[in-house]
């Protein structure tokens, strides 16, 4: 994997000599101007040097994680039912007893995938809760089943559940182009 510690001019070439026949873009930390500087110059050290090298762009896909926080870490605890829902305004952050996710339309697409018995696990499955009601399209109750401290913009991800939303994202597009 290149990142901004390795795409430089003098790396790249190095990382080349040493063997690396593929470089992995990873989209989910790029930022403008990032690539369309670097992809160059893979392909110029690459002819130089006369190695074959491929690139492969590792498209991020859609991110589902927790809104902000209204103040201190919220913490979790086993049995404790909790509001999960869409954030209703820009002040619609998470705290004790409840949890919110931004409205983008694959964060909406995962809470109308959610029923009751579904699990979300949040923070790489540290913390773990289960659905106990679907209060509407936008909000869900749900119950702790493992605990921790909620930090914000952690990850959600739902295994048991198909969610209907595009698999790329604008952004993924932008990054492909």
């Amino acid at each position: 994997s290149l990142g901004p510690a390795s795409w430089s001019e003098e790396m790249i070439p190095k990382m080349i000599a040493a063997g690396t026949n593929i470089f992995r873009l990873n989209c989910s930390h790029r930022r403008g101007g990032d690539f369309e500087r670097v992809y160059p110059l893979i392909r110029k050290y690459a002819k130089e040097m006369g190695k074959h090298v491929e690139v492969l762009g590792d498209l991020q896909g859609p991110k589902f994680r927790v809104a902000e926080l209204a103040g201190e870490p919220v913490e979790l605890i086993n049995g404790d039912i909790f509001e999960f829902g869409l954030c209703k305004d820009d002040n619609d952050n998470i705290r004790p007893g409840r949890i919110t996710m931004k409205p983008t339309l694959e964060q909406k697409a995962l809470i109308k995938a959610c029923k009751p018995g579904t699990t979300l696990l949040i923070e790489d499955g540290i913390m773990e809760v289960k659905v106990i009601e679907k209060c509407s399209e936008s909000e869900l109750r749900v119950e702790v089943v493992r605990g921790g401290k909620l930090k914000a913009r952690k990850g959600v991800n739902v295994p048991d559940c198909e969610i209907d939303c595009a698999a790329l994202t604008e952004k993924d597009i932008e990054d492909a182009e």
